[in-house]
């Protein structure tokens, strides 16, 4: 089993892992579990789910394994640079050297530098010399954000407005939606989506799949998500919980319930705009935290009755 961006885990999910471990470390010879979880160092702290789950290891008796992983020295980035371009490294280290020193060897910000220099035609497929070239003088003196997140902001920014509009709606719901979900939000919304998402997948920002939409990586949904201020972030959360609440009422359907009682609770009271809102928004979450403790979450629970 593979988890990625285990910060963001609650607890809940680290339960079930835990009851994984436990299984895994009591079973027959025959029968193993692996775990493999990834997580952001610097964001996770004692009262981390996840962390707890680490300093209780021994309980669970599971081999663990701490992974450390760095940015890429100048040697392994030319290994890949010379790998993916299936060139020889001696024909290589004038590019991976100028890409080394613009991203420090970050592989996420490799990645999306060398899209972008194909994009921008800086890197290019040559059919008379029968290999890739590039314009080093050019890429030499192109200017570039100091960090990732700077960077695909400023990716972002490049699109239309629509399909910006509609990444910042994508990114209030996570990391990724489902193809159903996001009709239902046209619908609601009176707004179009996902063509202009469809824009963004050809962009490279978005990935489609099986019936969802997720973000390439966790860092372009941060950055759609921050490029709202935040009084505009609550107003957005407040009008799509407050729309999918009235949707779940009329079709008498708890499918989008939790989804709409966790939008009004990130829009923190600054949105509402009167006290009988408040009222509203008191009930819902009652009726949510029912709805989890018959799904035994009484985490969860406990947060929807503590709003």
């Amino acid at each position: 089993l593979f988890l990625d961006d285990l910060q963001w885990a609650d607890s809940a999910s680290i339960a079930a892992v835990n009851q994984l471990l436990l299984a895994g470390g009591i079973a027959s010879q025959n029968a193993k579990f692996f775990f493999l979880g990834c997580y952001r160092e610097g964001e996770t702290d004692n009262f981390n789910p996840l962390w707890k789950t680490l300093c209780n290891n021994d309980l669970v008796s599971a081999r663990f394994t701490d992974v450390k992983l760095d940015c890429m020295d100048e040697e392994t980035l030319t290994t890949m640079v010379s790998e993916t371009l299936c060139l020889l490294p001696r024909l290589t280290r004038s590019l991976s050297s100028i890409i080394y020193h613009k991203t420090k060897g970050n592989p996420l910000f490799v990645s999306q530098l060398m899209i972008s220099l194909d994009k921008e035609g800086l890197l290019r497929p040559s059919l008379s010399r029968r290999r890739w070239e590039w314009d080093k003088e050019k890429i030499q003196f192109q200017k570039l954000p100091d960090d990732v997140a700077m960077f695909f902001t400023n990716s972002i920014e490049a699109l239309s407005e629509d399909v910006k509009a509609s990444l910042c709606v994508l990114s209030c719901f996570g990391s990724s939606a489902e193809t159903a979900f996001i009709k239902t939000l046209e619908r609601l919304l009176q707004k179009t989506l996902l063509n202009n998402l469809d824009a963004a997948v050809e962009e490279g920002l978005l990935d489609k799949k099986d019936g969802r939409y997720h973000f390439s990586h966790d860092r372009i949904q941060e950055a759609a998500y921050n490029m709202m201020n935040f009084l505009d972030r609550c107003h957005f959360h407040f009008t799509y919980g407050m729309a999918l609440a009235q949707l779940s009422a009329r079709e008498k359907d708890d499918s989008n319930l939790l989804i709409a009682v966790n939008q009004l609770n990130l829009a923190s009271p600054e949105a509402v705009q009167d006290r009988s809102q408040n009222v509203i928004i008191a009930k819902l979450n009652l009726q949510a935290g029912k709805k989890t403790m018959e799904m035994s979450d009484f985490v969860a629970a406990y947060s929807y009755f503590d709003n």
